[in-house]
């Protein structure tokens, strides 16, 4: 494990989703924790997307944005909101000058599988209708997110493309959930890494199929044909159950036709990025911010 991580290692939490109330309240309370972002140079908004039922969400529009990213939280669909993803969404667009629409989608175990999808999706097709409102071009819309949220943004790529929505310019998956099946060599073998293991995967998708089969939509790693799909940014963290769910998935966009940037960060652990002092999640960061401007660009 890299150094400057692992001697973060002692001070993480765990986090027990057997009491989705408890783990929402320590995630809150460890989003509260971090820095307050910069906002000078942006426009933050409150809005409420209609849809059944309504969605929140919060736009960061920097001054001259003309892309978009509808940008969906981590948090193993059970737990997050706006609120707590406040400082990465804000993050995400001041370092990249594009407008992040941050959803604040509908969690697991109240309402499972596919209210989540729902609620992104409703949020895709209203950015889409709107862009003109928001002064963004309709044809620079991305999606992308951490962790579950990277998961749905995959599903959302797969539902605008069978749907016929609206029209996705890159997909950005960063430590993606996309297995439930947990087959791989990584879910198998990473039963007691820092902040996601085995068992806390598994929860997480019981919380989110709840009594449903898992569908491509629910588990995009399930879908039998990626073609047609947006071009992706997948990273990957090296000592993470999703790991190698994440590689492959990305080799069978490949595969498919669609052009892919794979980042495999060495030392790294699920969501260890969030340790801003170590330089290699400044990279990390980094790569992220640059994937998004020049996919956005031109």
């Amino acid at each position: 494990m890299n150094p400057e991580l692992e001697a973060f290692v002692p001070f993480f939490p765990r986090i027990d989703l057997a009491d989705p109330a408890a783990g929402r309240a320590l995630y809150t309370e460890l989003a509260s924790a971090r820095p307050a972002p910069d906002t000078a140079g942006m426009e933050v908004e409150d809005r409420t997307v209609p849809a059944d039922p309504d969605v929140p969400v919060r736009i960061y529009r920097p001054h001259g944005a003309r892309g978009a990213i509808v940008w969906l939280h981590g948090g193993a669909f059970v737990m997050g909101d706006v609120d707590t993803e406040h400082p990465w969404a804000a993050r995400v667009a001041a370092d990249t000058g594009v407008a992040v629409i941050s959803v604040g989608y509908r969690l697991a175990p109240e309402h499972p599988f596919p209210a989540a999808l729902d609620d992104a999706y409703a949020v895709l097709v209203w950015a889409a209708a709107h862009a003109a409102e928001l002064g963004i071009d309709p044809d620079r819309i991305a999606v992308g997110g951490h962790s579950a949220g990277a998961g749905l943004a995959a599903a959302v790529s797969l539902r605008a493309r069978d749907q016929q929505g609206p029209s996705i310019r890159f997909q950005l998956l960063n430590e993606a959930e996309l297995d439930d099946r947990q087959e791989t060599w990584s879910a198998r073998n990473f039963t007691e890494t820092p902040w996601s293991t085995r068992d806390f995967v598994a929860a997480s998708w019981r919380h989110y199929l709840g009594s449903a089969p898992a569908t491509p939509y629910a588990a995009p790693a399930r879908a039998a044909d990626l073609s047609g799909l947006p071009p992706a940014y997948v990273s990957s963290a090296e000592f993470d159950p999703n790991r190698d769910e994440d590689i492959t998935y990305a080799l069978r966009l490949l595969q498919a036709g669609v052009s892919v940037e794979l980042r495999q960060w060495p030392g790294t652990f699920h969501g260890s990025q969030a340790i801003l002092s170590a330089e290699i999640s400044q990279r990390q960061i980094a790569a992220i911010g640059r994937a998004l401007r020049d996919a956005l660009a031109g």
